[in-house]
């Protein structure tokens, strides 16, 4: 991705995941934006952008942020809202472990309550080591943190799983956390 496309990546997920209104874009409840709605938005903001770059940046998000709807004429953050948004996603069983990366620096407050949601609708979990060592990186120096998903779902636990493969849950607890994996 170029450095250009990194900008608007950036700029897409701050107004398709927290703050729509601050270029005067409206979202509907499930999260979807027009396309051309967002392209218009974005100019009027000064961004030179045009509906071929919003496709390529879709297209080539390494971490699949967003997705364009079937009939191409919207486009939406997959996860990591700040504001509500109805994804209409159905519980799923999820695997025995997922991972949680974090900074060292923040495990103080994960020790004593767990993963918290913050500002964000979800906590979001990966499928693997490396992507959460990736998002761990991020923050400083990462530790990563191993979920026992199974046991959590057994206590009651409700878990989704995003159209980009990413986990969700409300909150981890800390008794169902091991820091096991630093890199």
């Amino acid at each position: 991705m170029s450095k250009s496309e990194q900008r608007i990546s950036r700029v897409m997920s701050l107004v398709l995941r927290h703050d729509p209104g601050s270029i005067g874009l409206s979202l509907d409840e499930n999260g979807w934006a027009e396309i051309e709605a967002l392209v218009d938005c974005l100019r009027r903001d000064g961004k030179r952008v045009d509906r071929e770059l919003i496709e390529k940046v879709v297209a080539t998000s390494d971490k699949q942020r967003f997705r364009i709807s079937e009939d191409g004429r919207l486009i939406r953050a997959n996860q990591g809202h700040s504001i509500e948004i109805d994804f209409k996603l159905d519980e799923k069983p999820p695997p025995e472990w997922l991972y949680h990366g974090t900074a060292m620096k923040s495990m103080g407050p994960i020790k004593r309550e767990g993963l918290l949601k913050g500002e964000r609708q979800y906590v979001h979990l990966s499928i693997d080591k490396e992507t959460a060592r990736k998002v761990g990186s991020r923050h400083g120096k990462p530790v990563i943190l191993e979920v026992a998903a199974q046991l959590m779902e057994k206590h009651g636990h409700r878990f989704y799983q995003a159209e980009n493969g990413v986990w969700l849950t409300d909150h981890v607890p800390p008794d169902y956390l091991n820091q096991r994996f630093t890199p």
